[in-house]
């Protein structure tokens, strides 16, 4: 790894700070009062969902192996397993799906480097069974408030190109623009504008470039102490990345040196449109995991009230 990579690792590594057994990281941030602040943001009843619908197409086009978009057939139709038709039958499905597949979260055993996953557990604890640590089945309940960064908006664009860069500077602006202040235990929810424009166009040759975190927006992670992060992209952090000597820095130095769980292909449109119209930018978050036992993500209806 580059000095400057592991410079900012041990400038922003968290272990030990919840025990040495911990496996969710900054999710402890979230106690009792950062719901309670989170609830205060509900004053009229609007949800929205940010989730991409569950499809065949979805937003997986092959080149990641073995990560394929969610595959559903029907295992009955209308059938009357009593034999008579008239008194009861049913229907059911059966789906095949990577767990990151679609609008997700990363357990905090997704990626390691070194021989190491958050905390400094072993790598070896993930095997051909799943993650015996920092699994996603360890988070049962994300839960906070939500503040969307529309750096997109910020920028005084509808959409980031791909190869942008999202600096520190741009969250930052973003925040001025939302007119509210990060604190410890917020969920932040960044949007470029780039998921509903790749899942409606030509998505190979998006994904090929796409906009996203730079390295050092990890330093503002770390220093808002921020519980979770989340974009509207395929990667969370731009593609390609920012040197050919250290791939996919940002998820390395969020889940395993910060602990932060991440989430990828957040759809914040319709949010982003309702906050612009009035004004307000934090909201209740509720987007807790599936808990998949061993699972090393997992897929997400997150909701957010206003």
């Amino acid at each position: 790894m580059p000095e400057e990579f592991l410079a900012l690792a041990k400038e922003i590594n968290n272990w030990g700070r919840w025990g040495t057994d911990d496996e969710i990281g900054t999710l402890n941030l979230i106690d009792e009062e950062v719901v309670r602040r989170a609830s205060a943001c509900i004053t009229e009843g609007k949800r929205f969902s940010l989730a991409i619908g569950l499809s065949e197409r979805g937003p997986q086009i092959g080149n990641i192996p073995g990560r394929v978009n969610p595959l559903r057939t029907m295992t009955a139709v209308n059938e009357a397993p009593f034999g008579d038709p008239s008194l009861y039958c049913w229907s059911e499905d059966v789906v095949f799906m990577s767990l990151q597949a679609a609008t997700h979260w990363d357990a905090l055993a997704h990626v390691s480097y070194d021989g190491r996953i958050y905390n400094g557990h072993g790598a070896s604890s993930t095997d051909a069974t799943g993650a015996r640590r920092c699994g996603i089945d360890k988070v049962r309940t994300l839960v906070s408030r939500g503040v969307l960064l529309d750096v997109a908006r910020a920028r005084g664009v509808d959409l980031l190109e791909g190869g942008d860069v999202v600096t520190a500077d741009d969250l930052s602006a973003a925040e001025d623009l939302a007119s509210v202040r990060v604190e410890p235990g917020d969920v932040v929810l960044i949007r470029t504008g780039w998921i509903q424009h790749f899942l409606d166009g030509d998505r190979r040759t998006y994904a090929l470039r796409a906009p996203g975190a730079g390295m050092e927006t990890v330093r503002w992670f770390r220093d808002r102490d921020i519980a979770a992060a989340a974009t509207d992209t395929l990667a969370f952090e731009v593609f390609p990345w920012e040197r050919e000597d250290c791939m996919l820095p940002v998820h390395l130095l969020d889940l395993v040196e910060i602990g932060m769980t991440q989430g990828q292909n957040f759809d914040l449109e319709a949010l982003a449109s309702d906050c612009a119209g009035d004004g307000r930018y934090a909201f209740f978050l509720e987007a807790s995991p599936e808990p998949f036992v061993r699972g090393l993500g997992s897929p997400v209806n997150p909701i957010a009230i206003k």
